[in-house]
């Protein structure tokens, strides 16, 4: 225990009792950080440190003012800091301190972040078997109220789970706690901090009892086990532990199944870009590209759609139906989003309400957008397509009656324009509360007597220079200058003299200065009883506000479809249940944005579902594949796509492979990151995903990488026959269209002329047989030395020649041979056995064995170009293992 008394000493006895990094205390009108804490703030926030003394020592001290203090918190708690916040309170001794809430990432309700706020617990199923168990988990918005438990059958869904809601804090398991892997994955592929919650919380019966008591029975409809439901009862009770009082605002839960959603793992939400660039800019992702939303809650929403595309048939043809729709019905529509752009976030609002930090605007801003409803829902009621679309089912869900009093209840109490600050005042409109009217009357009819009381003074004494004022000092006076001050008659009090002046009070100014302050004080008591509880009212209305919310956030996000589809010459795609894939001059939904775009086709079905897409380098390879992928996830999100024509088989995943970056920091080479994002692939796609590869076994040795992605591509083919799309620069891949019945070829054009090479970027059919990649050199700027010398190298390995290596220390040209099995240069064999340079004349020949020169001689008897890559590649694996012994 601290020795320090007074402020100081009662500050650090509440950090003893707190976990949090931080502490703020309420001193007055401040809230204050003493000592280390004082530092760190100071430190961090800018803010002035002064010295407090106690018990002989001087600590560092450094405040806020009581209004200000939510900023403060924002930023520290974004700089990953957890703050625990102890309010005063009056006693019978005087004041007193306790610790109501602990500010953490995932509990902080002021946020300015339309983005969801996700708190996150993730929990290892203890029963099942194995070195990588299922996994619980549970996600919470506290700033929406939202509420939802998963499940995941191994580590890598589980990441991917938790990537897809991004969550700002985790809180990990008794026995995630101890998987230093996992929590490195974590700590590698999110920003959010970790959290280690008691371990009681997680307990199976503890969390059971907590979540049935939060949720009641709709619990038992869920359908996850007992670690999701551990998850869930975790995330309630640290909640409830830090103090953020949104319980109230949690009132459903709901269970999020991979089986009703498309699945898409971290790696292809971000090679797709799907919400930030590979650069982690907003601009350029395709969520920045398709949101015209008109509201935040709308944004979220578009947001969640395409990080959770759809499975269900039925849900995408109501919205594509929805989206038809609106983007006919343009001046509708443009009246839809205007009414939108009058709504606040609902959702956020009644989590306000329910901690009990909403505010006088607040219940405004509450009672603003409940009009919006009705207006939206006029809106599409008056147009004859409108009314017809599933956009009428959207705006019934909502109780509009409960909705309508809520408001009209609203609009009768609050006035149109309160102050910010509840104990402000002025806050209730005449008629809402008969005592309140009574004290409001009775406070004017006072101020009407203070107010007159100079003239009357004047009148009745023939006193000139007569005032009637107030302050904290006197209170209320009569001031009189001093050369009439003489003349006052006799009931007057002199309080105070002046330069100029003097100041007196009467019995009868005296009782209805206390009758002033008595009437305000009760004014204020009232307004503040009222107020409270028609934020409670508000409160318990939480579900009506998330409902009315959502219906509102649907429309918009409905709205930012067909507006885009519009503007876009964006098509409604057939969606089908069959395998078939048809997209006729297809473009890339951002791309097209910034450039003159060439468009092009893709089709897939039962006969032909795997593409092997071949082409020069820079020719449009990634673009074509992104695009298939990013239309098919568009439709499966009900939006139109950027094309002539589509149909659309419906997928339960997208898988990408595309690029990939050096991990050494976590130990693991680009090649490394390749093979484990194939091996992902090749282990969760099924027949009815659509798989994207962007080159594989490009990081290794050139047979190795052949071997590799000739393996993958039987095995896609012909175990996992998932439709597939494969760029790749081995040629050699494109002979399995004539022996693997479903693949087939496809290429990117170019035209050379005169040594020019120009990029069509149209795909056709049938394979590439060049990559240009030295022409790519060329245009990326390498140095025209190296440029020339590259050609010549490539032509004289076309010819089959020796090369001349330059360099060297006598700086004379070595000619030399280029073994492309084995990447290395080799020249003839010295009499040593060593090997030494070939002179002009040489026969090659004339130095080797008798074994490999009938392997030179069966090389020459073979048509490269005649035989097929796998009997070829057996053949050199022959000749290879006769050149060793």
């Amino acid at each position: 225990m601290t020795e320090a008394t007074g402020i100081v000493g009662e500050f650090l006895s509440l950090k003893e009792e707190t976990d949090a990094d931080l502490l703020t205390m309420q001193c007055g009108d401040f809230y204050e950080f003493f000592a280390e804490d004082a530092e760190i703030v100071a430190d961090e926030l800018e803010l002035k440190v002064s010295q407090k003394s106690s018990h002989g020592s001087s600590y560092p001290m450094a405040g806020v003012p009581v209004d200000d203090l939510t900023p403060y918190l924002k930023a520290l708690v974004e700089r990953g800091y957890r703050v625990a916040v102890a309010d005063q309170y009056e006693t019978d001794s005087g004041h007193a301190r306790e610790i109501v809430r602990v500010v953490t990432p995932g509990t902080l309700l002021e946020t300015s972040d339309a983005d969801a706020q996700y708190l996150a617990a993730i929990v290892a199923d203890s029963s099942a078997r194995g070195d990588d168990p299922g996994y619980g988990l549970a996600f919470a918005d506290v700033t929406t109220g939202r509420f939802l438990v998963a499940e995941a059958d191994d580590t890598d869904e589980a990441l991917t789970e938790l990537y897809r809601f991004d969550p700002v804090e985790v809180l990990p398991g008794p026995e995630v706690r101890a998987d230093d892997d996992l929590l490195g994955l974590v700590r590698e592929r999110l920003k959010a901090t970790l959290t280690l919650h008691e371990t009681e919380a997680f307990a199976p019966r503890r969390a059971d009892h907590a979540v049935r008591e939060q949720f009641g029975e709709r619990v038992d409809r869920l359908g996850v086990g007992e670690p999701a439901v551990a998850a869930a009862g975790a995330v309630l009770d640290y909640v409830e532990e830090t103090g953020a009082g949104v319980l109230a605002s949690m009132t459903r839960i709901q269970a999020h199944r991979g089986d009703d959603h498309v699945t898409l793992d971290a790696t292809t939400q971000r090679n797709l870009e799907l919400t930030e660039t590979m650069q982690g800019e907003r601009e350029g992702s395709l969520f920045a590209t398709i949101d015209h939303t008109a509201t935040s809650a709308g944004g979220r929403l578009l947001k969640e759609w395409l990080q959770r595309p759809r499975r269900s048939l039925a849900d995408l043809e109501r919205r594509q139906e929805s989206v038809a729709a609106l983007s006919t019905a343009a001046l509708a529509r443009d009246e839809i989003q205007d009414a939108l752009g009058e709504a606040y976030d609902l959702a956020r609002l009644a989590s306000k309400a329910s901690h009990g930090s909403a505010d006088a605007r607040d219940l405004v801003a509450v009672r603003e957008t409940l009009s919006v409803l009705p207006a939206v829902a006029d809106a599409v009621g008056s147009n004859p397509d409108l009314a017809d679309s599933p956009l009428v089912d959207v705006l019934k869900r909502p109780d509009r009656e409960d909705a309508r009093e809520l408001r009209s209840e609203l609009e009768d109490a609050i006035v149109e324009d309160p102050p910010s600050t509840v104990t402000q005042g002025e806050l209730f409109r005449e008629g809402y509360d008969d005592e309140l009217d009574g004290v409001i009357e009775r406070h004017e009819e006072v101020r009407e007597w203070l107010d007159t009381l100079a003239e009357r003074e004047k009148r009745q004494h023939g006193l000139s220079h007569v005032t009637v004022d107030r302050n904290k000092t006197d209170g209320y006076y009569i001031q009189v200058g001093k050369s009439a001050a003489d003349g006052v008659p006799g009931h007057y009090e002199q309080i105070k003299t002046l330069k100029n002046s003097k100041r007196f009070t009467t019995d009868e100014l005296e009782e209805k200065e206390r009758e002033v302050l008595r009437l305000e004080e009760r004014r204020g008591e009232l307004e503040y009883e009222l107020f409270e509880e028609l934020r409670d009212e508000v409160a318990t209305r939480a579900e009506l506000l998330q409902d009315v919310g959502r219906a509102l956030a649907t429309v918009d996000a409905l709205a930012s479809l067909a507006t885009h589809a519009a503007e876009n010459r964006w098509v409604e795609p057939d969606l089908r249940r069959d395998d078939r894939l048809e997209i006729e001059q297809g473009r890339h939904p951002v791309v097209e944005q910034t450039t003159e775009f060439v468009p092009n086709d893709v089709r897939l079905d039962e006969e032909r579902d795997f593409l092997v897409v071949t082409g020069p380098n820079m020719s449009g390879k990634s673009t074509y594949m992104r695009q298939v992928a990013a239309i098919v996830l568009l439709a499966q999100i009900g939006s139109f796509v950027p094309a002539k024509d589509a149909e659309i088989g419906l997928v339960d995943g997208i898988f990408t492979r595309v690029g990939a970056l050096d991990e050494l920091a976590q130990g693991r080479s680009t090649f490394m990151v390749e093979m484990s994002e194939l091996s992902n692939i090749l282990h969760t796609a099924t027949e009815e995903s659509l798989v994207i590869l962007d080159e594989v076994g490009r990081g290794t040795a050139t047979y190795d990488g052949i071997s590799i992605a000739w393996a993958a591509t039987e095995y896609l083919h012909n175990e996992v026959r998932a439709k597939t799309l494969f760029a790749t620069h081995y040629h050699e891949l494109t002979g399995l269209a004539e022996k693997l019945p479903r693949v087939a070829n496809v290429h990117v054009a170019a035209d050379e002329r005169d040594g020019e090479v120009t990029f069509l970027r149209t795909v056709r059919d049938g394979p590439t047989d060049r990559s240009y990649g030295i022409h790519v050199a060329d245009l990326a700027g390498v140095p025209d030395p190296v440029v020339d010398r590259s050609r010549d190298v490539l032509e004289r390995l076309r010819e089959e020649k020796a090369i001349e290596a330059k360099g060297g220390a006598s700086n004379e040209p070595v000619q030399t041979v280029f073994d492309v099995s084995s990447g290395q240069f080799r020249g003839p064999a010295n009499a040593d056995g060593g090997e030494r340079p070939t002179a002009e004349g040489d026969d090659p020949k004339s130095t080797l064995d008798p074994e490999t020169e009938r392997v030179l001689e069966d090389l020459a008897d073979v048509d490269v170009n005649e035989t097929p890559p796998v009997e070829l590649l057996s053949k050199v694996r022959e000749w290879q293992r006769r050149l060793e012994e």
